[in-house]
């Protein structure tokens, strides 16, 4: 089951562009909390707590217990703003979950063991497909999925159809492969041009001699006349 984290956020006005620097030179980062058919509620959170909370969880399948003044409300991240150039955030939005509702989110996949193929074989493991998209109740949200390639030999692959998950559907294409073991990769190596030095002399083939044109004596140039 994945892990509840909790983080505190304020209300704060629908501001523009102007509004929203001056919040995060505070120290704060605007957010939205959306969800339910209600309208999306501008808020904000510390900086600091979001970027250390991120640090440590699952951002896609943790649920995170936003307390806004009196109440708590549970809910997912959506999305994570982050400025091109610059460390920090630009913006966070929530989505509030229920706990009777089901919930669609992405799940990393972890692989277990070391195949046969790359053990025995010589062959390497090629993860080929990290997430998987799944619909669940938040109560039994997986913090990830584990797949054993243990048995994979070369030119072996395991697809999306090959995971378990209790409580789970999974809505990625189940003929998608997830991981295979394939052969290690040879590299051509040309064939050395064998050639013979020879101490201040250059072999034949390698420089042509240039041609000589000789002028006969009906070539000769007259003599100047007296």
């Amino acid at each position: 089951m994945s892990q509840s984290v909790q983080l505190a956020a304020e209300p704060r006005a629908a501001s523009r562009k102007k509004g929203a620097k001056a919040l995060r030179k505070s120290g704060r980062v605007p957010a939205i909390l959306y969800g339910h058919g209600s309208e999306p509620r501008a808020v904000s959170v510390g900086g600091f707590e979001l970027e250390r909370l991120l640090e440590r969880i699952q951002a896609e399948s943790t649920i995170v217990e936003v307390t806004l003044g009196t109440r708590a409300l549970k809910a997912l991240i959506r999305e994570v703003q982050r400025h091109p150039l610059k460390p920090g955030i630009l913006h966070v939005d929530f989505q509030e979950i229920h706990a009777d509702e089901k919930i669609r989110l992405e799940i990393h996949v972890h692989l277990v063991g070391t195949p046969e193929g790359v053990r025995n074989q010589g062959g390497v493991l090629d993860q080929v497909l990290r997430t998987v998209e799944i619909e669940v109740l938040p109560a039994d949200i997986p913090e990830h999925v584990e797949l054993d390639v243990s048995a994979l030999m070369i030119g072996k692959s395991l697809h999306v159809s090959d995971l378990a998950i209790p409580k789970v559907e999974i809505l990625t294409d189940p003929t998608l492969t997830v991981a295979t073991v394939v052969a290690p990769r040879v590299e051509e190596v040309a064939a050395p041009v064998e050639a013979v030095a020879v101490e201040g002399a250059v072999a034949p083939e390698a420089v042509a001699e240039p041609e000589v044109i000789k002028r006969g004596k009906a070539e000769e140039e007259p003599a100047a006349e007296e």
